[in-house]
């Protein structure tokens, strides 16, 4: 049988583990596949820090490497945006599928990526862009196709699960916690990406794309990170029956004019009861919400070597079946062409902490501005006494936007010494 060749591109943490899993696995994904699959090349920058990848697989020439004729697919685990975004198109012009694990290009250009695989006719897969090991994007493109999906939440950050794991079990604050998980590896040299929330705001416009059939970009995603969440966040929020996570949230929401697609990625309080707030260390786990189906959870490994390449060889198989009967797979197309709707306008819940003046009227002082802006309060607490009292405040949903002039405001109270702490709540009654 003639082998499908496969050309890799990138052979990193992930990469590396793809060429040993494709070796290892080869008479079953022979017998997967119907015939055999065999990597012709590894393109690469420096060569020779790959000593354990044969020399004549090793290239620096990626474009040449997807545009041979002998290639059939490419796998591109390199990431960014360039020179991964140019090595695709010209795989697809050259008519060969790609599978991908780049979040970062799939939430910058999915669209057009997209558009350029079917009008090639070949395939576009990325599994592992979103959470590693864990099948999701899948279920959601073909599973789920006859459905419709109402909303998708997930934590689809390992390292910024661990470090707020670490702080609800140890009360432990940011900073110590950032630097466990930094010396465990589950934290990069700089972690900005993970713990200012940018690569969990790229993994939610891609599952918001899928879920709601809707051109959604990283740039229609509202994003916060954790490095402001304190010790003291994650007690109160302990306090009452809550943990703290870092969620992507993702809701189709109706409105007068028509359904739009609201896409957020921030820390928030959650209830201890929901299932996301077992998950706990470096895991993933997304919570999917549909009209048929009702609720669904995905859980598992969300990054690391071996879990990511599991996800790309499950992907490889699919794409390589294609190729052997001939067909591309039906990619998801943005036929809902939902528009994005900005938080100013996404309803949601706050928690507030004031420190404030322990002084008569201080409490009807706060309540007006919060009525003032059309936000009611749910629950309304006082701790300590003195120069020590603050007031905890958790309101009720309405428009970002006027909970956010709600906090302004209260900044300018003379009674409120300070606004120590602002969070979102999901999921209570």
């Amino acid at each position: 049988m003639k082998p499908l060749k496969v050309a890799l591109l990138g052979c990193g943490t992930v990469g590396s583990a793809v060429l040993r899993l494709v070796e290892e696995q080869a008479e079953d994904l022979t017998a997967r596949v119907g015939r055999p699959v065999e990597i012709v090349g590894v393109a690469v920058r420096r060569p020779d820090r790959h000593p354990d990848v044969p020399a004549g697989l090793l290239t620096t020439d990626a474009l040449g490497l997807v545009t041979r004729d002998d290639v059939d697919l490419v796998v591109e685990v390199i990431g960014g945006l360039e020179p991964a975004r140019t090595l695709l198109l010209a795989a697809f012009e050259a008519g060969k599928s790609v599978v991908s694990a780049n979040k970062a290009l799939l939430a910058e250009d999915g669209v057009a990526l997209h558009a350029a695989a079917v009008k090639a006719g070949v395939d576009l897969y990325y599994e592992a862009s979103v959470a590693g090991a864990i099948p999701l994007l899948r279920p959601l493109r073909e599973s789920l196709a006859g459905d419709q999906i109402r909303r998708v939440v997930g934590i689809v950050n390992g390292t910024t699960n661990y470090i707020l794991s670490r702080m609800a079990e140890t009360g432990a604050g940011f900073t110590e916690a950032l630097a466990e998980a930094t010396e465990l590896g589950y934290a990069e040299a700089d972690p900005t990406a993970d713990v200012d929330g940018f690569d969990a705001a790229a993994k939610g416009a891609i599952l918001a794309s899928l879920a709601f059939h809707s051109a959604v970009t990283a740039a229609d995603v509202h994003r916060e990170g954790i490095s402001a969440v304190t010790a003291t966040d994650v007690a109160r929020a302990a306090e009452i029956g809550c943990t703290v996570k870092l969620l992507a949230i993702c809701e189709r929401v109706p409105g007068e004019e028509g359904d739009s697609v609201a896409v957020r990625v921030h820390p928030a309080m959650i209830p201890t009861s929901h299932p996301l707030a077992a998950v706990g260390g470096a895991f993933n786990a997304v919570f999917v919400e549909a009209e048929a189906a009702g609720q669904l959870m995905f859980y598992g490994q969300g990054a690391g070597g071996e879990p990511t390449a599991s996800a790309v060889l499950g992907d490889l198989v699919a794409v390589a079946r294609n190729r052997v009967s001939g067909a591309a797979g039906a990619g998801p197309t943005a036929y809902a062409d939902l528009p994005a709707r900005p938080i100013a306008e996404t309803p949601t819940r706050y928690h507030v902490s004031l420190d404030v003046a322990d002084v008569p009227g201080v409490l009807a002082t706060v309540a007006t501005e919060f009525a003032r802006h059309e936000v009611s309060i749910a629950t309304v607490r006082q701790d300590g006494h003195g120069d020590a009292a603050t007031l905890v405040i958790v309101t009720h949903s309405a428009p970002d936007a006027a909970l956010s002039a709600t906090i302004a405001a209260l900044r300018e109270v003379p009674a409120v010494r300070g606004v120590t702490s602002v969070l979102r709540v999901e999921g209570l009654s």
